[in-house]
Parts: C-alpha cells; structure tokens; sequence
C-alpha cells in the first residue's frame, strides 16, 4: 500500500484523485457499512448485541439517506484535493509508514476529529443552522447504518475538513491519513447502527451507539462523536 500510494500522491492528476476519493467513500459507505450492519444482526442472534429502538426505518427513509449520502460522498471527494496539493508543494511533511507512525497518527487524527466534530456539531444545533441544514441528519430519528454521511451539503463540506485542519500543523503518514476515514466511518456506524452491547444501562454504555441513538430519537443534547468528554466539559447532556 505504501509505495502505491506515494506513486499516486505524484503520478493521478487532480481529476483522477477526485475520482478514487468519490470511490473509496462509496465502498466504505455501501459496502463496509452493509457488511458492518450484517455482522451486527449476527451479533444479535447470538445474544451479543441489543437492538436499541425496536422500530424499523422505512424504505423512504432509507432512500432519503442515501440520495443525500451520495451527494455528500460527492462533497467528500473534492476533501483530497487540497492535500495533495499541500504535499506536492512541500506545505504538508509527511513521516515514513511505520506501525508507529500509522497507529499514532491514527489515534491522533481521532481524537482531532472529537474536537473538529463537537464544534460543527455546536454550530449545527445553532437555531438557523438547525432550520435550514442539519435539520437533513435529523429526519432519521431511527438512525441506521446508512444515515452517517446524510448530510446537507454544507454540513457534509465542514466534516470533510476534519485532515486538513491538522495534517498541514503536524506530520503524518500518509497510509494513516488514507486509513482515517475508514476509522471515522467505524465509529459513525456503532453511533447510527440502532444496537449497542449488554443492556446500554450506565453511562459506559454510551460509547456503543446509544448517546448518539437517543441524540437522534430523543433530542438529547450531546453533541460529542464517540467519546463524551467534550460534552461533560462543556454541555449538559439530559439524562
């Protein structure tokens, strides 16, 4: 991976780069998402996992979230774009792709985005913003799988920012910036997929779907990603 990706990083011009961005989005969100949702049906017939809200989404849900998915996977590709441009011109360092470089610049682009998100999240949940754009995430009040990149095309346009808010400041590799988003989108479906472990009572339990589940649902005020620290600084989440 690594030497076909420094290959890339010179050789595919923007159009093309434009073009295996739209495409690593569509995998990640068509066919790592179905198979992330089959998995945690298996989980569940086997006791491991619980549904959180019974109801199912309706078709038109479904086709809702993934007509908006699709244009937001199109904002999402332009994401790269100035990236790559940063690298050839020298702007962005980039670190050898060791283990260690990979792992940290993982965990570090992670914890980035907890911050990045909450704050669009905030923004987001602003009256005018709420009315006019993210009001678009909301019409899944039973979140699946499918909902993680159902976005209006603004708000879709903030997230994918997340890379290039800290990649020019610090040094990556760039095989962990390539991997992020498949951490990201991870992440976003144990949020949306409507199942959590054990029976979701306690607060741990919310870091396996069910905050941002009842965000959904409920209207509860946590605006945080996976973890809820930023919310229990700076929010007051119901309970």
């Amino acid at each position: 991976m690594e030497a076909i990706l420094e290959n890339m990083l010179f050789q595919f011009s923007y159009l093309t780069w434009f073009g295996v961005t739209i495409l690593y989005f569509l995998v990640l969100y068509f066919g790592l998402g179905t198979l992330f949702l089959r998995t945690c049906k298996f989980l569940t017939r086997n006791n491991l996992l619980q549904r959180i809200d019974p109801r199912e989404a309706s078709s038109r849900q479904s086709r809702f979230e993934m007509g908006h998915s699709l244009k937001s996977i199109f904002i999402f590709g332009f994401s790269s774009l100035p990236i790559i441009y940063l690298i050839r011109t020298g702007v962005i360092e980039l670190l050898p792709n060791t283990w260690v470089n990979i792992l940290w610049g993982l965990a570090l682009l992670t914890l980035w985005n907890e911050v990045h998100f909450y704050v669009v999240h905030r923004i987001m949940h602003l009256k005018p913003m709420m009315q006019h754009i993210h009001y678009i995430h909301h019409r899944s009040t039973v979140p699946t799988v499918y909902s993680v990149y159902s976005f209006h095309w603004l708000e879709a346009f903030l997230l994918s920012t997340v890379p290039l808010t800290i990649v020019p400041f610090i040094p990556f590799s760039i095989v962990a910036v390539f991997l992020y988003p498949t951490v990201s989108i991870l992440l976003n479906f144990a949020g949306h997929c409507n199942y959590r472990f054990g029976d979701g009572k306690g607060d741990s339990w919310r870091l396996f779907g069910t905050a941002h589940h009842e965000h959904h649902s409920k209207g509860r005020k946590n605006y945080g990603f996976a973890l809820n620290l930023l919310d229990k600084l700076f929010s007051k989440p119901t309970k």
